[in-house]
Parts: C-alpha cells; structure tokens; sequence
C-alpha cells in the first residue's frame, strides 16, 4: 500500500489538533506531525501534538519529523532539541520518525535515536535526504547508501525539478525499489512523479490539506489527488495520459478527461506535463516516455507551444500522421500502441463546429467572409486550414511577422504584424493566442476599439470561459463565440480516440460549470 500522508503543519496544538481533525476529513490515509513548525517547541509540546493525533485520527499511522532548517524546516530549532523530539517520538509509540540522513551520519545523533528505537515500540526509521535547488549528482549512490548506513531504514529523496526531464532519474529509482522508499520531485515539473509513486507501490507520498498548508513547491491537495487524479484507483497497471504544454497549469483537460475514464471505470488517469522550452526538449521528453515502458503513458493532448513539434517527432520515429494532420502541419494529440505513434488533430474540425453552432454563420456563410486570425501557433494552423478550406478570406496576424508569413504561404492567404490590427476590416475575429488565459486574465489580444457591432468574436481561450476579450466584443454588440465549445468539442474526439468510447460531454459540461 502507499500510504497518502498529509503534513500537519502547526504553530502550536491548538493548531495542530484543527489541522488533524481537518486531515482525517479530507482523507488522510497517514498523518506527518511536522513539529519544525512549532513555535515553542519543546519535548512536552511535541509528545502533546502526538496524543492529539492519537486522540482525533485513531489508528492512522502517523510520522514525526523534525525537519532541518537547511533541509526544508520552518524554523532554526537546534540538533539537540530536535534529536530529542525525535527519540521522545520513538519512545512514545510513533510508527515513523523521519530524520535527515547527514544528520544521522554523526555517531551522537545515530546513538541517541538507536537507543530510542531500541526502547520504543516498533518505530522504523525513514532517512531523508532533499535538495531544494537541483537534482543530486547520484541519487542511485545515495540510496545505496542510506540503505547501508542503517538496515530497515526506509529512504527518502526528494529534489527540485527545473524541468520535467529532470524527473526521469526519480522515476527509474522508483520503478525499481519503489516498495521499500518514499521518492518525488518538487515544483509543478515533477508532479508526474507524485502519481508514479503509488503506480510503482512507493512507501507514500504526500498531500496538503488546503493550498495554505503544503510544506513543499508543487504539493498537491488530498482531495485534488483522490477527487481529480483517481488516487485509490491508481496501481500498477495504470495507463497514462496527460496533456503536455507550457503553460499547463491552467488546463481543465486533466478533471475533464479523469471524469470520464472514471465514468468508464477505465484503469487509466491522465496528468499535466509541464514541458518547457522548445523541440529539443519536447524530444527528450517523449524519448524519456518511450524508453520506459513501464510509466505506461499511451497518449497525449498536445498544446501551446508544442503541436508543431509533435507532428515532427511522430515523423522522426517513423509513425503515423492522419492525413489532415499533414495537411495542418500540427498535431494535438499522440496515440502510443507500443513503440508504434500515430499523430491526431482534434481542433480544426472543433473550431469550425464551434463557429458555425450559433446563429449568423453556417459552413456555407464562410466563403469569401473576411476573417482574421491572431496567432500562428499550432492552434491556428489547424484553423486556418478548416477555413481556407471553406474558402474564406483570412488574413493572420502575429507579433512575429515571419510566422504569420510562413503560415499564409501554406494556405495561400494574407498576413500582418500585430501593428496592422488598427487596420481591421473583417466579419469574424478569431483568437489563437494565449493572450488572456488564466491567470493573466486582463489581458486581451485586441484593443477593444479596434471591434464592431457587426463582427462576431471567437476567442479560442477556454479559461476563463469569458475572456476579457470577450466580455469587450459583447459590451459592443459583437456575436461572441467561447473557447469553451471548441474545448469541449476537441476533448470528446481526443477521448474516443485514447480509448475507443463515446464521451459523455454532459458530465463535461458539468465540470466546467463549477470551474
């Protein structure tokens, strides 16, 4: 079993007792009494935190840490008081003390909490080792030692990752001693790494009770783990998916796509990839995947700023590109069947559907209808290829006027810098930038006096559902069109293809109207 421990993370026991009580609430399967952050700490407070945990959380096994300042801790307690917390620990019945490993390096420290353990009632040790900066030079080594320097000690690394392809290193520990440690990345690219935990049977890992109480960068909340990422459902034979961008935190794909697997009762949960940079890294990223067979990752949505590099590696490795793909140049979604890929797009067909669903425009009205498209990213590619072929007169417009260049050569229409949108004579507005997304939500791509009554607005941002954008066309008049239809469109065609099951967009729907 892996445990989902949750930090208790008080100031003093008053605190500690509305934070236990909070955690078994949320669905605390193991409690860390993380007594660094007890003001006033003492031997007696420490012992009284624990007897809290046993009177309001039962039988829930619980850790008690004394974290180092330099390792992560609150605050500047000293080696001695908190040896003493410790060994007091052991001595009282806790399960788990956790101690970081160089500290338990020195013979006095190794002394006083052997001897403890010794006279408790059980208690196993966890040695911990972090690194708040970067990854360790061999984190192989330094599991082999920690496993060496105390038999039966449970290990623990943790490190900061800069960039998801920092993880890889974590993930093969994990894959082969994952029983025996406790093993993780911090920070939003290493949140991969929380979920393999338990799909590779990892000792725990750890959840906050509420976004204010995580003790470390990129800590999830119970119940995101348990209510979003199907945490008691995940196991060793879990498939993965996720969506891989940069930015992703943003993304409502992975509590739309959880929701339906869990309506199918699929054994499959879907993450956010947090992939930055450019192909370089989006290659090492997938190769990374592919070399590792037992991550089991078997499909992809793909978004800014990476469709166009998506279609190029299914290429490189010999794959399959759906025929409208090659037409668009990008693709939104990668299917893995082994080591075969086959690369999928989703939002050209959603975005014109999205366009033409409401009154004013049908598929026929768009030929030789002025449009014009801001962006000409992956997104916009695969819209302007729906509307070049409905024959409408498109005209993009991007900062970087030589991609707009590159993209109206491909579909043989106009182009122009961001300056020109003063300019704008057109009936539909379509928005294939970030510009506006959560959480830079008071941006907007075009200045609201540039619109006019007549035209209809589509911004292709799906969070918010009403862009600042948006809310400007529709104070003027203007026809206005959500991300959200192109969304929730795109997202059903994606689903039947990772699984060959019809969504349930309803329960979309529903989901997206409590976000």
């Amino acid at each position: 079993m892996t445990y989902l421990a949750v930090p208790i993370a008080s100031k003093n026991l008053g605190e500690a007792e509305e934070q236990i009580k909070a955690a078994c609430a949320a669905g605390a399967e193991m409690l860390e009494l993380r007594t660094d952050y007890l003001v006033h700490l003492s031997v007696e407070l420490a012992l009284q935190v624990i007897n809290a945990a046993r009177q309001f959380a039962g039988s829930l096994p619980i850790i008690v840490t004394c974290r180092d300042y330099h390792q992560g801790g609150a605050l500047r307690h000293s080696n001695d008081l908190r040896t003493s917390v410790l060994a007091a620990a052991a001595r009282a019945g806790a399960e788990f003390v956790d101690l970081e490993y160089e500290n338990y390096r020195s013979e006095a420290i190794r002394g006083k909490i052997s001897l403890a353990m010794s006279d408790g009632a059980g208690t196993r040790l966890i040695l911990s080792a972090h690194n708040f900066q970067t990854k360790f030079k061999n984190i192989r080594r330094l599991h082999n030692e920690i496993c060496y320097v105390q038999a039966g000690a449970i290990p623990k690394i943790v490190y900061s990752a800069h960039h998801i392809n920092d993880c890889f290193e974590i993930l093969d520990l994990l894959e082969e001693f994952g029983e025996g440690m406790i093993a993780f990345c911090m920070d939003e690219p290493g949140f991969m790494t929380r979920i393999a935990a338990k799909k590779f049977g990892a000792f725990c890992s750890f959840a906050s009770i509420d976004e204010k109480t995580a003790t470390a960068p990129g800590q999830p909340t119970v119940r995101q783990l348990k209510d979003v990422y199907r945490w008691d459902s995940i196991n060793k034979d879990t498939e993965l998916y996720g969506v891989i961008g940069s930015p992703v935190a943003h993304s409502l794909s992975p509590a739309v796509h959880n929701a339906f697997f869990a309506e199918k009762g699929l054994n499959k949960v879907y993450l956010p990839l947090l992939i930055a940079g450019g192909k370089d890294e989006f290659n090492g990223f997938m190769d990374n995947c592919l070399s590792r067979p037992r991550l089991n990752f078997r499909g992809f949505s793909v978004t800014i700023p990476h469709k166009e590099n998506a279609i190029e590696y299914v290429k490189l490795k010999k794959g399959t590109v759906d025929p409208l793909v090659e037409k668009i140049g990008a693709a939104n979604t990668i299917i893995i069947d082994g080591t075969k890929l086959t690369a999928f797009n989703t939002d050209c067909s959603a975005a014109l559907d999205a366009i033409t669903s409401g009154p004013g425009i049908d598929r026929a009205g768009l030929k030789k209808m002025p449009v014009a498209v801001i962006g000409a990213g992956g997104a916009a590619r695969a819209i302007v290829a729906g509307l070049a072929e409905a024959k409408a007169k498109v005209i993009i417009y991007n900062r970087t006027v030589e991609r707009a260049k590159k993209l109206a050569y491909d579909f043989k229409c106009d182009y122009a810098g961001l300056n020109d949108l003063k300019k704008l004579k057109v009936k539909l507005v379509i928005n294939c930038t970030s510009i506006g997304m959560h959480p830079h939500i008071d941006s907007t791509p075009v200045d609201a006096k540039i619109l006019k009554k007549d035209m209809a607005v589509f911004d292709t941002v799906y969070n918010p559902a009403e862009t600042l954008l948006l809310k400007q066309a529709k104070s003027l008049g203007c026809r206005t069109i959500s991300g959200i239809d192109m969304f929730i469109s795109q997202a059903a065609e994606q689903f039947k293809l990772f699984t060959g099951h019809v969504a349930n967009v309803e329960i979309m729907r529903k989901i997206l109207s409590l976000k």
